[in-house]
């Protein structure tokens, strides 16, 4: 029995997620140090595999595993799988929810949601300017936080927003109960959420339904002005519909930490738009140490015939 991790596309991205790999294996090492765990390409005979670890791996590889028990993503998302044609219907497919990894998006919505309500940029212009400027407003706080996707990491934001004192609504294709914040449910309400975000936060999985979900139209039915923050999927974003957004105002900024093209290309204006915020795919990453004990233990649970913990519905992507 044996661990197969399988990260990065093709040669160049294995050696860049050399760390990442490595990170993995002594993670899972510290669980069990007798477990028999091999990284890509150095596998041996792929029958002698049983768990599959994946994040971004080279595609059409995972059909030569003819005996593996079950797919274990390396982050909150799946979408990074799917794409791959050779998947074996019948394999099971989870991923990881780790508070670790809540925490730090958490943080991230938060530190950008604050830094746009309390006017930070504004202020640090009028230092720069020199300019005693002690006039109204002083903050956004009327301002309304609009959460896609109430799941895992969406009820944890909107909470912890709502705690600090902030309207906040949400949207999913499911009904959804969290206290204080008003819940949105399927197209037919979607945009009177949308109509409600001053500040739209893009938490969604990427599903074949929500792929291009943040688009000119979606933006038109924000009320004027508002903020995007993207933290989802790079697909989400149809890019050639945010700078004119932007430009003409129907949008005052975005905080964009996913891309179609990762690494985001040196040529793309989002680069320098002054309205944009760029980090790199960095809003949460996994953390092997913490992450570590739920895939152990889903390995224990694959080779003895178990459930599986976070297990997706293939169905519905998620």
């Amino acid at each position: 029995m044996a661990i197969a991790i399988l990260a990065g596309r093709d040669t160049t991205e294995q050696k860049q997620l050399e760390w990442f790999s490595t990170a993995w294996r002594d993670a899972l090492l510290a669980q069990n140090a007798d477990l028999d765990i091999r990284v890509w390409p150095n596998i041996g005979n792929p029958a002698d595999i049983d768990f599959l670890l994946v994040w971004q791996h080279p595609l059409g590889i995972l059909k030569t595993f003819s005996q593996a028990k079950a797919i274990q993503s390396l982050g909150a998302g799946v979408d990074h799988i799917f794409i791959d044609p050779d998947i074996h219907p019948a394999i099971p497919i989870v991923r990881i929810t780790d508070p670790y990894m809540a925490n730090d998006i958490v943080q991230y919505v938060i530190a950008y949601i604050l830094q746009h309500i309390k006017l930070v940029e504004h202020w640090t212009e009028k230092q720069h300017q020199k300019i005693w400027a002690k006039e109204p407003p002083f903050n956004l706080s009327s301002k309304t936080t609009g959460i896609m996707g109430i799941g895992y990491l969406g009820s944890k934001a909107a909470h912890l927003l709502s705690e600090l004192g902030l309207s906040v609504c949400g949207w999913s294709q499911s009904p959804k109960n969290i206290p204080g914040i008003s819940h949105f449910t399927g197209e037919s309400e979607f945009n009177d959420f949308l109509s409600r975000s001053d500040i739209l936060v893009c938490m969604l999985p990427l599903t074949a339904q929500t792929e291009n979900i943040l688009n000119k139209r979606t933006f038109s039915q924000l009320p004027r002005g508002a903020y995007l923050i993207n933290i989802g999927r790079g697909k989400h974003l149809v890019d050639e519909d945010l700078i004119p957004a932007l430009d003409s105002g129907q949008l005052c900024g975005a905080v964009l930490d996913v891309f179609r093209q990762e690494p985001l290309p040196a040529e793309h204006p989002f680069w320098l738009h002054p309205k944009i915020h760029v980090t790199p795919h960095i809003a949460s990453v996994t953390n092997p140490g913490t992450a570590a004990p739920q895939v152990y233990e889903n390995y224990l649970r694959a080779i003895s015939g178990q459930e599986l913990l976070n297990q997706i519905n293939i169905k519905k992507g998620y």
